[in-house]
């Protein structure tokens, strides 16, 4: 029986008493626990108010010192104004004081001054007065250099009279010597046929010979070997056909038609550099000179011929070939006026 009370004693359930204290307990943990949040909550919020009131402190001070700045910087200004207006005080000050020396100084002096001043004033009469005398003469001067040119200008006048009379005789003898050298070449040009005419009856149809214009062109084969200036014997025979006609028509000629036989040598355009003849112009004026030489021995007047040499400027054909070359080798001969 005892056994069976003690066994039953010892079978007590603790559990729910264990559940109810740790509900308890932890029921007071919540509580601290929200009383802790709570508390940190309203400390958070007076700590940013306190941070807002601090940031408006911190503008109001600035907004302060900027005033003070500024308060400074006018006082400055202010200072600087106060000691321009002391400078520019003390300046008037002396200026009126050597201002009021001046004028001290007039009224001391003022009888010399006026001795001097009217002394200065007779100067300038005496000057005023002999200014006048000059002006007198410059107009006296003045009065005959206009007489002087009137005179000149009657005898420009009559100087033009006669210059219009003598620029009419001018015309009228221009009128007359156009007239005459009309005539003249009319005359000449009369000749001049006539010689083609001659000519070409003692030349006939050549080929190496022929009229271009007013000319006779004889290619330079006719008289000269190439590079050469010396007349080829076959050249001398056709030059004494040319002769003779020349001759026999500067006969005909009127002694006061002023003619001239004008020789001209050409040369095609390739270059030409030998010892003898260093250029083209060397070579075609040569030519041109020995055709003129011998033509004098023919009884041709020399002061009725010239020789002219033009090189290979002026060609008949301007192409790069034989017949081309060959066709601006040449001796020209034209009966023109002087």
């Amino acid at each position: 029986m005892a056994l069976s009370r003690s066994h039953r004693r010892e079978d007590v359930n603790f559990w729910p008493g264990f559940v109810d204290a740790l509900s308890t307990m932890l029921i007071g943990i919540v509580f601290l626990l929200s009383v802790f949040v709570l508390g940190q909550f309203f400390l958070s919020q007076e700590i940013s108010g306190k941070d807002t009131v601090l940031d408006r402190l911190n503008r109001q001070l600035s907004e302060l010192t900027d005033l003070l700045a500024l308060e400074r910087a006018a006082g400055k200004d202010a200072k600087d104004s106060l000691a321009l207006l002391q400078s520019t005080l003390t300046t008037e000050q002396a200026e009126r004081s050597r201002i009021q020396g001046m004028l001290d100084s007039v009224n001391g002096n003022a009888p010399a001054q006026l001795a001097e001043s009217q002394k200065a004033l007779e100067a300038e009469k005496q000057l005023s007065a002999r200014a006048q005398a000059t002006v007198e003469l410059v107009n006296q001067q003045i009065l005959a250099m206009r007489r002087q040119l009137a005179a000149l200008e009657e005898a420009i006048g009559a100087a033009e009279a006669k210059d219009k009379e003598a620029q009419t005789r001018i015309a009228e003898l221009g009128s007359r010597l156009n007239v005459a050298l009309a005539q003249r070449v009319q005359e000449l040009a009369r000749y001049r046929s006539d010689f083609f005419g001659r000519l070409r009856q003692v030349l006939g149809t050549r080929p190496d010979i022929r009229v271009v214009g007013d000319r006779f062109v004889f290619q330079s084969e006719v008289f000269f070997d190439a590079g050469q200036a010396v007349l080829k014997p076959e050249g001398r025979a056709e030059l004494d056909k040319l002769g003779t006609i020349i001759a026999d028509l500067g006969r005909e000629m009127p002694p006061d038609l002023p003619w001239i036989l004008r020789v001209d040598g050409h040369t095609d355009n390739r270059p030409i550099r030998s010892a003898q003849f260093p250029s083209n112009w060397n070579l075609s004026t040569a030519r041109a000179v020995a055709v003129v030489e011998y033509l004098i021995t023919k009884g041709i007047p020399a002061d009725r011929i010239a020789a002219t040499g033009f090189g290979e400027f002026q060609p008949l054909d301007v192409a790069n070939n034989d017949e081309a070359w060959r066709r601006n080798r040449r001796i020209e001969f034209k009966i023109t006026e002087r």
